[in-house]
């Protein structure tokens, strides 16, 4: 049998490509490879590689240079495109010298006064004037370090690329036309000189590149700020001396110092301290989170007021900063199927125009137009047609929205949700963890001291809230379940104090008990279910029996403390609801959006809840198993509804994969979360309605930008086959279109 490939992912940083030609050819050369699956994405300029374990690096940066290109492994400062020193020193050159050679073409009143001084200078040396215009002859010497030096990198592209012609192609053989078309003119007098338009051309190209990277690394800043968000160094805490280290040695075990205003290093869980951190970077959730011994940290979020000691839980590339920036530079690497369109399209675009290009020149000559017109057209046609716009139409918009995203704490995991997005009709809800926050807290409380009544005088003292609490915080502390655990906690935040417990006992399904000394009197103290406690109670008091009725019929888990056979107290527990919880449901159904709720929780709890955050009754599934869940998804899916499901648990995984599209929480489990097509890192449930705008507008951005880069295409290449355009403006439109698409990229922000 077989032994199944293994597949490790790689991202290379790839210098060279100027348009979604270069694209297919660098992904061509490296799919080529055996075993390698690879996609390219242009706005970040990086290779997202799965290439079988044993094959090295090298061979693929290796294969990425032969087919014309610069490659790198990429490092994590490397992840955004920036404005590198090359591009703006090229710029400057081609300003200095294209704006005189310009200039000197446009302005004829300076072509007299400058032939006259050249002449009367060379008189003055006795030798012999130059053929024709000597203005002309300067325009070409200011033009050749701008064709010939400063565009040498896309000349060499072009040859690079002579079997897969890219953008780089149509530049060069446009400037180089003009240009020795303008010498052998200026030589011979036979036609009208265009060096300047050689010139204007390579200008306008290196302008439109530079002010695209500056945009790109604008688009990108979200994710830079992510990755700038790690720690470099740790105050580790050993023998309870502190030890600045570098971030790579810390592990999993170690208790490591966050001072006030630090940055916690990596997750963790408080050993000791108290204090607030900011999460907002990660989760996007602006409200700083109380902490404390027991409480869990995430790595990059900010302390704010006081020094806790955290010992690592997780480090390196499993923490939750690293999970997130893996996902967002994933989901950049992917293709949506919008833009292999765009590819397509781009793969046979530059043949096509070369040959359009030909064409218009033997057109224009056979119809008796001088050599002159016929090879302006023929530029124009070639500058006017390079398809920027439509390489950065999808790249750019999604590198926006991946990091806008990913700084509000949506974390999408590859780009075909966004398409998705748009046709959902139907949300699937999980409950506990989903809607409600998935911790159990004492919701209602009532105490009943008119119950203590009938214990007699020698009680009279200690029936009172803080006494009975106290009682109760010392049986449920010593108990691990999560209702006695929320009633220990309830009892302890309103003041409870300790009290020592003997012959204490559990009864699972019942409750537990215990003799609890109270000073003067040492009562048996019980709680439970009101059905186990009333089997060892005189009758309920009334006050008892209706808390105990209200809180059943809320939905809530209700337990009964009892002194002696003596109910005495009351507490309704449950998972709270999250406070946006009724606000999303409000806001999917004025999109268009229908909620369920499916959950394993009882038919009591599931109704009450549907009815508090306005989810209608049809729609609620209770005491629903996993595969309860995936049926669900999969029916409403085959009676045409494109279904959105929501969860957070081990339990959700199957009805998350099964769906259209699928959003986890990110306080919920990794099965989970990486089952989703999108994590919530927000604990809040408006997450989901953040996310679906985004997806909705980042669609509508790409298609205004494909749409704008075809019609631009569409409108222009016949009019510069007309004859109708200059190359020169031809060059500044197709730079502007390029601007164009990446600044509308830039509106999702």
């Amino acid at each position: 049998m077989a032994t199944e490939t293994i597949l490790e992912p790689t991202t290379l940083a790839i210098e060279g490509m100027t348009c979604s030609s270069c694209v297919n050819a660098v992904e061509k050369a490296l799919n080529n490879m055996d075993g390698v699956r690879a996609t390219i994405n242009f706005a970040t300029e990086t290779a997202h590689i799965l290439a079988p374990a044993d094959m090295d690096v090298k061979e693929l940066i290796k294969t990425v240079e032969k087919a014309g290109y610069k490659a790198s492994l990429l490092q994590d400062a490397q992840a955004v495109t920036l404005h590198s020193k090359k591009s703006a020193r090229a710029l400057f050159f081609a300003f200095i010298f294209s704006v005189p050679a310009v200039a000197l073409s446009m302005v004829m009143s300076w072509h007299h006064a400058i032939d006259m001084w050249i002449h009367d200078q060379l008189d003055l040396f006795g030798l012999p004037h130059p053929l024709y215009s000597a203005t002309a002859w300067l325009v070409i010497a200011l033009s050749a370090p701008v064709v010939l030096l400063v565009a040498w990198p896309i000349h060499r592209a072009a040859l690079r690329n002579l079997k897969h012609p890219t953008m780089d192609n149509l530049i060069s053989m446009g400037s180089i036309a003009a240009f020795t078309w303008s010498i052998y003119a200026n030589a011979t007098g036979e036609g009208d000189v265009y060096t300047e338009v050689a010139a204007g051309v390579i200008f306008f190209v290196i302008l439109g590149r530079f002010l695209e990277t500056r945009a790109k690394a604008r688009a990108g800043a979200a994710l830079s700020s992510l990755l700038a968000l790690g720690s470099k160094e740790v105050t580790i805490v050993r023998g309870g001396f502190p030890l600045i280290v570098p971030i790579e040695q810390l592990q999993i075990g170690d208790e490591f110092e966050v001072r006030p205003g630090d940055r916690v290093a990596t997750d963790g869980i408080v050993v000791s301290g108290q204090s607030t951190v900011d999460n907002s970077m990660l989760t996007g959730e602006s409200k700083p989170v109380d902490v404390g011994p027991g409480s869990q940290v995430i790595g990059a979020s900010v302390n704010h007021n006081g020094r806790l000691i955290v010992r690592a839980t997780r480090v390196g590339s499993d923490t939750e900063l690293a999970r997130i920036t893996a996902m967002v530079i994933s989901a950049q690497g992917t293709k949506a199927p919008i833009q292999r369109l765009a590819d397509r399209i781009s793969a046979v675009f530059v043949p096509i125009v070369t040959v359009l290009s030909i064409g218009t020149f033997a057109a224009w000559y056979l119809s008796g137009y001088s050599l002159t017109q016929s090879i302006s057209v023929a530029i124009t046609v070639l500058v006017i047609a390079c398809p920027c716009a439509l390489g950065l139409a999808t790249p750019v918009a999604l590198l926006v929205a991946s990091g806008r995203g990913a700084q509000r704490g949506i974390v999408l995991r590859e780009p075909r949700v966004l398409e998705v997005a748009r046709k959902v009709d139907t949300v699937v809800f999980d409950k506990t963890g989903t809607l409600t926050e998935g911790v159990m807290n004492v919701q209602n409380a009532t105490i009943s001291a008119a119950a203590g009544a009938v214990l007699g005088s020698s009680f009279a003292s200690l029936i009172n809230e803080a006494t009975i609490l106290s009682s109760a915080n010392a049986i449920e502390s010593a108990n691990s379940h999560p209702v006695a655990l929320a009633i220990s906690r309830y009892a302890l935040s309103a003041g409870a104090k300790n009290h020592a417990v003997t012959d204490f006992s559990v009864t699972p399904g019942s409750g537990a008990a215990g003799r609890v000394n109270l000073g003067t009197q040492s009562p048996v103290v019980l709680i439970g279910s009101p059905a186990a406690v009333a089997h060892s109670c005189t009758d309920f008091h009334p006050e008892i029996k209706a808390a105990v009725t209200a809180g059943q019929n809320a939905g809530l888990t209700v337990s009964v403390l009892a002194w002696d056979g003596v109910a005495l107290a009351v507490f309704a527990v449950g998972d709270q609801l999250k406070s946006d919880a009724a606000e999303t449901i409000t806001n999917l159904k004025s999109m268009g959006i229908t909620p369920w709720l499916v959950t394993g929780d009882s038919a009591e709890v599931a109704a009450a809840v549907a009815l508090t955050v306005g989810i209608d009754s049809e729609h609620v599934i209770s005491a629903a198993m996993p595969e309860t869940k995936l049926v669900i998804v999969e029916k409403l899916k085959a009676q045409g509804h494109c279904v959105l499901m929501i969860g957070d648990g081990i339990n959700d995984a199957a009805a998350l994969t099964a769906a259209d599209l699928s959003m986890a929480m990110g306080t919920g489990t990794d099965t989970a979360i990486s089952s989703a097509d999108i994590t919530l890192m927000n604990s809040g449930l408006g997450s989901v309605i953040s996310a679906l705008k985004l997806s909705q507008k980042t669609l509508k951005i790409i298609r205004l930008n494909m749409g704008w880069a075809l019609i631009y295409n569409v409108i222009g290449l016949p009019i510069a086959a007309l004859g109708y355009l200059q190359p020169i403006y031809a060059a500044g439109a197709m730079a502007l279109s390029s601007l164009f698409v990446v600044t509308n990229s830039l509106r999702i922000k």
